[in-house]
């Protein structure tokens, strides 16, 4: 059985569901990484930079990443239709949308959250953290204007794609300002989130606020 390192409305929302969906065990290991303690050391001696998701899996190996976790679950569900197989026409986008959250929108919050890291002064930590929300919504925005036909991200088919969206949306600035730049992106988030499967996974991470 999986152990999934993860803390409540944070990034291992996206493992949880995409576990559920193929069926996947796991046991969930509740950390906040900003609170010291026991659970944080434990953390620490897997992954020295307290990163959620971490993930043990049976034999020990620890894995980081969110994109290379959900890749390597995939792997392990080669029928599975929550991605597109190698040679798919619809590889190369998935892939790149797959990289595109955690390298474009996901190192915002890592600033914005904490702008006191970067910066120092009460005003410029303001500036900083509403600059990451401007630039949160242009990169949505770049999402919208290549979104296709269909109800999901890559068509007819729901992906791991959505149930990433139905996470990352629900963080800063939210969904009702990302809707003003990506209506199309959040409907198939919200789609991917009434999944019976993944239902449960956001209730329990971000409750009803969307």
């Amino acid at each position: 059985m999986l152990t999934i390192y993860g803390c409540k409305g944070c990034g291992s929302a996206v493992i949880e569901a995409v576990c559920a969906l193929l069926g996947e065990e796991f046991k969930l290991t509740e950390v906040a990484p900003w609170e010291p303690g026991p659970a944080v050391e434990a953390l620490r001696a897997l992954n020295p930079l307290l990163q959620v998701p971490t993930v043990v899996l049976d034999d020990g190996t620890v894995m980081t990443e969110s994109v290379a976790i959900l890749l390597w679950l995939l792997e392990r569900h080669p029928d599975t239709d929550l991605a597109p197989r190698p040679g798919d026409p619809r590889r190369a986008a998935f892939l790149r949308r797959l990289v595109y959250f955690p390298s474009a929108i996901y190192p915002m919050y890592t600033v914005g959250d904490f702008p006191e890291r970067w910066v120092k002064g009460k005003a410029a930590q303001a500036e900083l953290k509403e600059a990451t929300v401007q630039r949160t919504l242009g990169c949505w925005s770049a999402i919208e204007a290549s979104f296709g036909a269909g109800p999901f991200f890559l068509g007819e088919q729901m992906t791991v794609l959505d149930v990433y969206a139905a996470m990352i949306s629900r963080w800063r600035p939210g969904r009702d300002r990302i809707r003003e730049v990506a209506p199309r992106a959040i409907a198939a988030a919200e789609r991917a989130e009434a999944h019976p499967s993944v239902a449960p996974v956001m209730a329990r991470n971000f409750g009803d606020a969307a």
